[in-house]
């Protein structure tokens, strides 16, 4: 049976008409009117030609809402008369009001779902529907403005009308959502913060901050589970309080700022059979497109993004599984929320915005959707400011021009080199800007010393009070750098009494910092050359003769791997706070497995200190750090510098002039005056000018090691019987220490015992 045409209406009433305009007027109060405007033709069809109505014409109208109803509806206008000579007036007069019950109840089921649930705004003029606070606005060109470059601010748009997020039996409801935004930065390397889709309990957000909390949260309530808000945030600042992970991420937030994921802004895109990523610029100005899409049954919420008008991609930028039951409500609403800083201003637009509930939202019409203003060039702002600042020396530009200027100053001051091979050694790393703060930045105060390889400055680390030593060492080139840190890192595990700890590292540009404990009565030297310290005494400097021995021992037979110093001097022995010798500057060291010979090197070290064989070749071994030991035993005993140009123009050899003395049968003579009356002992101070002499020989087989030099100066082993000839060069060019002993019976006792201790 077919629906009622209009002359059966027409029968059925007094007039036809009225019965057409009550669905047209139904329609209206519903406000459905583009549903309306279905039958406005239908409707002045019908005034003007009364009674003439083809059957057809009607039929049309009746089907379009037969198509509208459900199927109790349609088994009900079975009932209907069709028969345009026999209508059954009875049904009519008791079933028409029945009729337009259950199609008001019906159309008010269509209204809900089809234009409550679901929306698409290509622009926004005329749109009356959104509820806007703070400094959202609509332009009239049609974009919705949520900010512009008023400070400390924030804006929020709505739709009024809260949708149902469940079913009627309580179960979440899948949604869809797309929207086209840019955010526009007042200066383009300067942006503030960025903005959020939201979905949430209650359009008030009166009680939000901006900033940093978007419009969305304050510092009270952030993180709280009653907030019952999802957020998509688009944020174009790093907070590392909220574990951002950089300043320009796409994130999904619940009920805080802290987000459950995030990823850097951009898009997949497939080229051939690989997925490739490209990054975007959330605050570049330009127009792009995000699409949330959330699947009630599975949980899975994905976010994808692309520039403006490309497809959608198929691999979403974000894929969480987020059980939304504990924040969103039954009925909820759907919107937008930024904000703007305290510095440089940011504004933020949205073009086009579709939603639909339990499918996915209409595709936007690019062509209709309104453009974005054009954006400020660099070279506009300068003509400004180079306009008003001379004239009006406006305060608010000269604020901003001051913390850009801080800002960049800032972070040119704390510049570091940071590479991905480095993240293992983190514990040992420093940040450039702890050093810069525990120095006082490098303030002349603070330093204690300049060598040949860098400045050595005192500081305190303000996070532990804790007082180190700052070195400052000149580097130029990567080339070896992650060797050498390695090996720095290696060196900072020793643990030996008489060797200064080295903490960690810092790397800038053309600049390598070494971070030591600190030695607060310095270095060695400067109590044996510089005549306004007062001098040390025999036992005093025994001591550290010792320790130091000990010490450079530890490095070269009783640690996990041989390290050889390079570098042994006077002013590389720190004194601590019992004037007790510790090995320090760790800067020039090599490590090297027990039992391998290590690569020749280009030549380092201090004049006066380097061996002869180190020079001729460049291989640095545990020899030749001996033949620096004995010259720094020289030096401590006699109180001279190793090399010094004479008034006539000859160089001072210390180790000649304490051998000639011996020859001399003086060699006592050669102990530093500022000993004076001082009681010391012969014994000890001639152990220590003849084991100089003997570790500072010019053959490497003639040096005893650093185990034996420890006996010799404990007193577990005699020091052999040596004349001064033995350190005759040529003497021992082809034989070294054991074959010289044997030649003497007088020492063979000793020699045997000592070479079969080990080297």
């Amino acid at each position: 049976m077919s629906p009622p045409t209009s002359y059966s209406m027409k029968k059925c009433s007094k007039s036809k008409y009225s019965d057409i305009r009550i669905v047209y007027d139904t329609l209206l109060s519903l406000g459905v009117p583009n549903r309306a405007s279905t039958y406005r033709g239908k409707l002045h069809q019908t005034s003007t030609y009364r009674g003439k109505v083809r059957k057809n014409s009607a039929r049309m109208v009746m089907n379009k809402l037969n198509h509208e109803l459900d199927q109790s509806t349609k088994s009900f206008l079975m009932l209907l008369p069709l028969n345009r000579h026999e209508p059954n007036m009875s049904t009519c007069t008791f079933l028409w009001p029945m009729f337009f019950f259950l199609l008001l109840l019906h159309l008010s089921e269509i209204a809900t779902s089809s234009e409550l649930d679901a929306f698409t705004f290509s622009g926004f003029n005329g749109a009356g529907y959104l509820s806007l606070d703070g400094l959202s606005s609509i332009t009239s060109d049609g974009l919705l403005l949520l900010t512009d470059t008023t400070k400390q601010s924030m804006g929020h748009a709505f739709r009024p009308a809260p949708l149902n997020f469940r079913s009627p039996t309580g179960k979440l409801l899948s949604f869809s959502t797309t929207f086209v935004f840019a955010i526009a930065p007042q200066y383009p390397d300067f942006t503030s913060d960025g903005m959020a889709f939201l979905v949430s309990r209650t359009n008030n957000l009166s009680a939000a901050t901006p900033n940093k909390y978007l419009g969305l949260f304050n510092p009270n309530n952030n993180g709280n589970t009653t907030n019952r808000i999802l957020a998509v945030e688009l944020d174009t600042l790093q907070n590392p309080e909220f574990q951002d992970i950089d300043n320009n991420h796409v994130g999904i937030d619940i009920n805080g700022l802290t987000s459950i994921s995030s990823y850097a802004a951009g898009y997949y895109y497939s080229a051939g059979p690989a997925v490739m990523f490209s990054n975007l610029s959330l605050s570049s100005g330009q127009p792009m497109q995000v699409w949330i899409d959330f699947d009630g049954v599975s949980m899975q919420l994905n976010v994808t993004m692309s520039p403006f008008q490309m497809p959608k991609p198929d691999k979403p930028l974000l894929s969480s599984t987020v059980d939304l039951s504990g924040v969103l409500s039954d009925s909820a609403y759907v919107g937008f929320s930024s904000a703007t800083g305290s510095y440089f201003m940011t504004t933020h637009y949205v073009l086009g915005w579709s939603f639909k509930m339990n499918g996915e939202a209409e595709p936007l019409d690019y062509t209709k959707l309104p453009k974005l203003p054009r954006l400020k060039t660099r070279s506009g702002n300068s003509k400004k400011l180079a306009i008003w600042v001379p004239l009006a020396l406006c305060p608010f530009v000269l604020l901003i021009i001051g913390a850009v200027v801080f800002k960049v100053r800032r972070r040119i001051k704390y510049a570091e080199l940071l590479e991905d091979w480095e993240l293992e050694y983190g514990p040992h790393r420093f940040s450039y800007k702890d050093l810069f703060h525990a120095t006082n930045g490098f303030a002349d105060h603070e330093l204690l010393g300049i060598g040949g390889f860098g400045s050595v400055y005192r500081g305190v680390l303000p996070t532990s009070d804790t007082e180190i030593a700052v070195k400052k060492v000149s580097h130029d080139s990567r080339q070896g750098m992650k060797e050498f840190v390695a090996e720095i890192v290696s060196i900072g595990q020793l643990r030996h009494r008489n060797v200064v700890q080295l903490l960690g590292y810092c790397r800038r540009k053309g600049e390598l910092l070494l971070v030591y404990s600190f030695m607060p009565n310095g270095s060695l030297d400067k109590f044996l050359h510089d005549r306004t310290k007062p001098g040390l005494d025999w036992a005093c400097r025994f001591r550290v003769i010792k320790g130091v021995a000990a010490g450079l021992s530890y490095l070269h037979q009783e640690w996990d791997q041989v390290v050889i110093h390079r570098d042994i001097k006077a002013s590389n022995v720190l004194l601590d706070s019992e004037m007790n010798g510790r090995i320090g500057d760790f800067g020039l060291a090599r490590l090297y497995h027990h039992g391998t010979n290590p690569s020749a090197t280009h030549v380092v070290g201090t004049m006066g200190y380097i061996a002869p064989e180190m020079a001729r070749t460049g291989r640095a071994t545990t020899a030749t750090d001996v033949f620096a030991f004995g010259v720094f035993l020289l030096e401590v005993a006699c109180g001279r510098r190793p090399l010094k140009a004479e008034a006539d123009g000859q160089q001072f050899i210390l180790g000649d002039w304490v051998l000639e003395n011996w020859m001399k049968g003086s060699v006592l003579e050669t102990s530093d005056p500022r000993l004076g009356d001082q009681e010391w002992s012969e014994y000890e101070m001639e152990l220590v000018l003849k084991l100089g002499l003997l570790c500072s020989h010019r053959a490497p087989s003639a040096r005893p090691s650093m185990r034996q030099v420890v006996q010799f100066l404990d007193g577990n082993m005699p020091m052999p019987e040596l004349s001064p000839d033995y350190f005759s060069f040529s003497t021992v060019t082809n034989a070294d220490f054991k074959d010289y002993l044997m030649s003497f019976p007088s020492s063979v006792n000793v020699s045997v015992s000592w070479l079969s201790s080990g080297r």
